[in-house]
């Protein structure tokens, strides 16, 4: 039988993998499946995350030698291999952590690399191993050979960070805009763009004459301040220190050394759970109602799944939707709503997040107007509302795309 070779499923040295199992190195089962899969599994679950960046000769073949192993342990979550190391996010079962440690640690590009374990587990935060191979792990749109990766910024502990935050040092928020929305740390600049690339363009505008002043940069895990202060250091400035760790480690350590926590609120993190509280701080405010909150959420309306700040009042009054346009097609039934978001697109990535939290609270006083007044925000809905209720075969009309982007 042909093999695959040079994959490793265990800590013992290379194996092979019969050709025709590659096809399972990933997952092939829709949500529905995975989230009844993993309620039925009564084990407690350890959500962590790790990165490197090492030199990796062959990631594509690792990739398949890493699903064949993760998968085998329970392993769920969401990793990028690249040329220059691994980003992983993962959840593993907690009677399997020392058994998946051993295995990392065989292989020597990842030996001893630090975990960091999520500060919560109040919700299921993957529900399946994904492993995926990019040019970068991280988008970060700056030229690699362009400057020296390895001429990193300082890694401080969060004491450290904490003392020269009072010696006055600018803190530096190396996130997007919308993480920064239910957490931060106290006085940092916070980045107005969407994506770390935006948000690196940004911050070199905003501090292009502070380049020899005390600089701190922070992020969630650490990756993304690897690279940054790397970039910052190259474009000059002499004194960049970064959070090793990121939030997720300094809110460990503040716990375990009994320090103050000058990170308030929140920390966002990218799966199902979408945040991890770090102090009871709310530093957020409902884009619906303006009220003070740092509940964040995805619209559940299946074509829009916006993200906003949403507190539990609004939630319930909108049905977990991001207005009554939305509410008024997430409250149909199934079949009605299969039929009525055929061929349209959900929001890009560029629109994940409500820009304007003052436009949507407007939008939203004149969307009840209409439908207090008995009227419909979705006109197209009608006739096929109708027809469902007479017992007819469901059909909406085609709607050209541009008609349907605008009427969203």
């Amino acid at each position: 039988m042909p093999l695959l070779q040079g994959a490793k499923l265990g800590a013992g040295g290379p194996a092979s993998v019969p050709l025709h199992a590659l096809k399972e190195l990933r997952n092939i089962h829709g949500p529905a499946v995975l989230r009844e899969r993993l309620a039925k599994d009564p084990r407690p679950r350890t959500t962590l995350s790790f990165y490197r960046y090492v030199r990796l000769a062959d990631p594509v073949t690792l990739r398949d030698a890493l699903y064949a192993e993760w998968d085998e342990l329970g392993v769920l979550g969401r990793t990028y291999l690249a040329g220059e190391g691994i980003n992983a996010q993962i959840s593993v079962p907690s009677e399997a952590l020392d058994a998946f440690r051993e295995r990392l640690d065989a292989r020597p590009e990842f030996a001893g690399v630090p975990f960091k374990i999520a500060l919560e587990e109040q919700a299921p935060s993957f529900l399946k191993l994904t492993i995926k191979v990019r040019p970068k792990l991280v988008a970060d749109g700056l030229a690699d050979e362009a400057f020296d990766l390895t001429n990193v910024g300082e890694h401080l502990d969060a004491a450290t960070f904490n003392r020269k935050m009072e010696e006055g040092a600018l803190v530096v928020d190396m996130r997007n805009h919308y993480e920064c929305l239910i957490g931060h740390f106290e006085g940092a600049l916070l980045p107005k763009a969407e994506t770390f690339r935006e948000a690196v363009e940004e911050m070199m505008e905003q501090l292009e004459d502070r380049k020899h002043e005390p600089v701190l940069l922070y992020c969630t895990g650490g990756i993304r301040c690897e690279k940054a202060s790397a970039w910052f250091r190259h474009q000059g400035f002499t004194q960049v220190g970064q959070l090793h760790g990121g939030i997720i480690d300094y809110a460990r350590q503040v716990k375990a050394h009994g320090l103050e926590s000058r990170y308030k609120g929140r920390n966002f993190v990218f799966d199902g759970r979408l945040a991890e509280r770090v102090t009871e701080d709310v530093v957020g405010t409902c884009f619906q109602c303006g009220k003070p909150s740092d509940r964040i959420a995805n619209c559940l309306q299946e074509t829009c799944n916006v993200l906003l700040v949403q507190c539990e009042a609004c939630a319930e009054r909108y049905h977990d939707c991001c207005s009554p346009r939305c509410r008024e097609v997430h409250d149909l039934p199934e079949a009605m709503r299969r039929i009525w978001r055929k061929g349209k697109r959900t929001r890009s990535a560029r629109q994940k997040v409500v820009r304007d939290p003052e436009a949507l609270r407007a939008r939203i006083a004149r969307e009840e107007e209409v439908l207090a007044a008995g009227g419909s925000l979705h006109p197209e809905l009608t006739d096929i509302t109708f027809r469902g209720s007479q017992g007819q075969e469901l059909a909406l009309p085609e709607q050209p795309e541009q008609e349907a982007a605008a009427a969203h």
